[in-house]
């Protein structure tokens, strides 16, 4: 049985200090990328709830830290999408702040699931988080979304660029994965699985 089946919305928050307790006995992982990269539908997907993390044709509205509950001592983090959000300059300028805040403070934070857009990986912000994961010695998994849209041959080309550009780190391992068709969904849950401790 899955053990995100039964994710609970827990509470959105603009800053840290709205968020509950980091204490070591807590566990989150959190959910990053750009603002089309397909993350909220691959949150929905893993919890198997259709409207779980809002999803929407416009880019950029997932706008505050969202947390979801899987027990009391483990939570899903959905973090503000970064990109080309059409937002005003201040407002993403507050959002960039809010992110990096959450991931250089949260020590409850055990690993970042980074998903890119496997058809246009690896932009500019992309490789900042990448290099701040490096830095801080955070476990990070790039997942490579919407595969669906691309040729096999495609899709192991994406993955061969993104494995060889983390290569030297071991904190980063890369898959392929498509909310549409579900593909490298149990992968992805395995990842899940090892961060929070059920495997």
């Amino acid at each position: 049985m899955s053990h995100y089946r039964h994710a609970t919305f827990l509470i959105s928050a603009s800053q840290l200090s709205q968020l509950p307790g980091d204490s070591d006995s807590n566990i989150e992982v959190a959910f990053a990328g750009r603002s089309n990269a397909g993350k909220s539908s691959a949150l929905n997907v893993v919890t198997q709830q259709k409207g779980l993390a809002r999803t929407s044709k416009t880019p950029g509205r997932t706008q505050l830290i969202n947390l979801f509950a899987l027990d009391d001592h483990r939570r899903l983090v959905d973090l503000p999408g970064y990109g080309y959000a059409k937002v005003s300059t201040a407002i993403k300028d507050e959002w960039q702040q809010t992110l990096s805040a959450y991931l250089q403070q949260r020590d409850c934070l055990k690993g970042l699931i980074l998903l890119m857009d496997c058809r246009h990986p690896l932009k500019d912000s992309d490789q900042l988080l990448i290099q701040w994961c490096q830095d801080s010695d955070l476990p990070c998994h790039l997942v490579l979304t919407k595969s669906d849209k691309l040729s096999r041959q495609q899709q192991m080309a994406a993955k061969r660029e993104v494995e060889t550009a983390v290569a030297a780190s071991p904190l980063f391992t890369v898959q392929l994965f498509s909310a549409v068709n579900r593909d490298g969904l149990d992968t992805l849950t395995r990842q899940l699985d090892q961060w929070f401790g059920y495997a």
